[in-house]
């Protein structure tokens, strides 16, 4: 039984540092912007073909 409240307690203990880490992470402004992401890939230039790559 005393186990049981060993695992309780690293469990609660880690959920509590992923509440904190998450908290930290959300007022640092790490998910501010989140539209640029998904439209990044539309303004990216192809990169060119190499030459060996053309002669084929």
């Amino acid at each position: 039984m005393s186990a049981l409240f060993v695992l309780i307690g690293i469990s609660l203990l880690v959920a509590g540092s992923f509440l904190a880490a998450f908290i930290w992470s959300v007022s640092s402004g790490q998910y501010d912007d989140d539209y640029t992401p998904s439209i990044r890939m539309l303004f990216d230039e192809p990169k060119p073909a190499s030459s060996e790559e053309s002669k084929n």
